[in-house]
């Protein structure tokens, strides 16, 4: 995993400063080119990031976080994009190519990357996409899933609210 982290950190960096010069050099770029250069001219050069057992979408979802910041950016919601460091917010995103990830129990099946245990039972569902990250030296892993609403049955035909004795 922490080489994932590495490959999401030095692709979005990677993405920063190519974004910075060629702003510099009066182009408007945006991170849907900078990632197709990336796929097409730098990432075949680089056989370290096409190593056995390194998820390929990592890329995508670093350059789609760059556009993100970006956006935020101008929209002057957020400073502007800092280029990030090793050790401080280490995260990676990955999903299993359009395919549901099947959560539920103690383990996970991650894409390219196998079985993973987990502290706590998750419940039995599916998510597209999840990011993993780092805190001081333990691994956390997010996703977003859907549930189905519960009806439940009513009991009374009333609402008693107290608002309190200032207001």
């Amino acid at each position: 995993m922490s080489k994932h982290v590495g490959i999401s950190r030095f692709t979005y960096n990677w993405g920063l400063a190519t974004w910075q010069a060629l702003y510099r050099s009066g182009y408007q770029p945006n991170h849907l080119i900078l990632k197709k250069f990336f796929n097409n001219e730098v990432k075949p050069v680089l056989t370290w990031i096409k190593e056995k057992g390194i998820c390929q979408k990592i890329t995508e979802f670093a350059f789609e976080n760059l556009g993100k910041a970006f956006k935020n950016f101008f929209e002057k919601r957020a400073d502007y994009p800092k280029f990030k460091r090793k050790g401080r917010n280490d995260s990676f995103t990955i999903n299993a190519g359009g395919k549901p990830i099947n959560l539920g129990g103690k383990r996970i099946k991650l894409p390219t990357i196998g079985w993973v245990y987990t502290y706590e039972s998750l419940p039995r569902t599916t998510t597209t996409k999840l990011t993993i990250s780092q805190t001081a030296g333990d691994w956390y892993i997010s996703c977003s899933y859907e549930i189905a609403a519960q009806i439940t049955k009513k009991e009374y035909d009333y609402v008693g609210v107290d608002l309190g004795i200032k207001t």
